[in-house]
């Protein structure tokens, strides 16, 4: 089968060819259908990305697709059953082997493609804004790199939510998707002073961050007294200065948060999510933006497309 893999860090993906793999005790082969590609995938071909598989390994997150076979000794949905899999790496091949206890049954509604989109960028906002940040109805909430992978799912989760959100985006196009996708007010980061515009509306109660660096200082001056600020990544490769008194005087909330740890010690939190999210996705209520839709053998133009931030939404790789 064919597959992207990472085989030494900073020197690129590689095309290879390699035998069909076979699940082992407490896995499922799965004939892959679709890829979501994530900011998180570009930080892993230099090993720069926090939670790193050992070398070799086959570059793509999260995947959807029909499950082959199982494992020996494995309780496992029927072969044939369409499943979506937050795999952590595997998902740029043909085939893939994968715990079955990550496997989640798709609804014949959902399609290959927004179940490859779903799980991460859905997901890491979600969990950030319901559990970690307990957004309130009516709160206000700043939405940095809203026309981005996570990003845009933010607007989306925290506008049905009830909160008022204001996104924060570079560009008239990018600021228009937000707008699609609920936001009520827009800020262009590339024209308007972010701290200006937000102050002017009110003041932010919880911030939503993936970008780091001088958006996080401008976003944290806007801040009203106990907001909430999300660190969710820091795609402009810049880390936030943090100025812990001034936190202290308006008793602001830093929060760190990655949505893949998770598993390792609270599952229920994404199980239940996840739940709530495939319970949305039937309802109409969220639909995954897929800014571009390629084959496989142009998944390195895909992951090209996050490095210079030129997609909005996901780019998924269909296989």
């Amino acid at each position: 089968m064919k597959s992207l893999q990472i085989t030494s860090f900073g020197a690129g993906p590689v095309w290879t060819d390699t035998p069909i793999p076979e699940p082992g005790p407490g896995e499922i082969l799965v004939r892959i259908k679709a890829c979501g590609l994530n900011f998180a995938d570009t930080l892993m071909i230099d090993g720069k990305y926090q939670d790193m598989p050992a070398l070799p390994f086959t570059m793509g997150m999260e995947v959807s697709g029909t499950v082959i076979k199982s494992g020996p000794d494995t309780s496992a949905p029927p072969d044939g059953t369409r499943v979506a899999i937050f795999g952590g790496s595997g998902g740029l091949a043909e085939y893939g082997c994968f715990a079955v206890d990550r496997a989640v049954p798709l609804p014949e509604t959902m399609s290959f493609e927004d179940a490859a989109a779903l799980q991460i960028a859905y997901g890491t906002s979600h969990v950030a804004l319901a559990h970690k940040a307990r957004l309130a109805p009516g709160e206000t909430l700043l939405v940095l790199g809203a026309a981005g992978g996570v990003g845009l799912t933010a607007v989306e989760i925290g506008k049905l939510m009830g909160a008022r959100v204001i996104a924060c985006a570079r560009g008239a196009d990018k600021l228009e998707i937000a707008r699609k996708a609920g936001a009520d007010h827009l800020i262009d980061s590339g024209t308007q002073d972010l701290r200006d515009e937000v102050k002017a509306l009110g003041g932010a109660d919880v911030v939503y961050d993936p970008v780091g660096g001088d958006l996080f200082t401008a976003a944290f001056r806007a801040c009203k007294p106990e907001a909430r600020i999300l660190l969710i990544g820091f795609a402009s490769g810049t880390l936030p200065e943090v100025k812990p008194n001034h936190m202290l005087v308006k008793n602001i909330d830093l929060m760190g948060f990655y949505w893949g740890g998770y598993l390792k010690f609270r599952p229920e939190v994404l199980t239940e999510s996840l739940a709530k999210l495939v319970a949305w996705h039937q309802e109409g209520k969220i639909r995954p933006h897929i800014s571009h839709l390629l084959p496989l053998d142009r998944a390195e133009e895909g992951l090209e497309l996050l490095r210079s931030r030129r997609s909005t939404g996901k780019v998924v790789i269909t296989i």
